[in-house]
């Protein structure tokens, strides 16, 4: 399992990151880890809203939505949250300090 490289999507708004093959994450444990870490999460029940710079969208199947046009905003970001979810297959980002 791994995902794959990020991706700027179709509309050219946001990067996305895809799992290969798709991944079941459980959002509520993956809800639980993230304010944990003195996140903001928004349950939208088939998916978890992380707002901030940049937002980001996380969904049942693993995929991550980062609402950036900016490629190595959206790879910190990932790495961070990567880290924090303990993602399968992500060389995690160590978080600052």
């Amino acid at each position: 399992m791994s995902y794959r490289s990020l991706a700027l999507c179709s509309n050219g708004g946001a990067y996305e990151a895809i799992p290969e093959p798709k991944l079941r994450l459980d959002l509520a444990q993956a809800r639980t880890k993230l304010e944990a870490d003195h996140r903001t999460v928004i349950d939208a029940r088939v998916m978890l809203i992380l707002p901030g710079t940049p937002e980001m969208t996380l969904t049942r199947d693993g995929k991550v939505v980062l609402k950036t046009h900016d490629a190595a905003e959206a790879d910190r970001a990932f790495r961070e949250l990567a880290h924090v979810l303990e993602l399968p297959g992500v060389e995690r980002a160590r978080p600052p300090g």
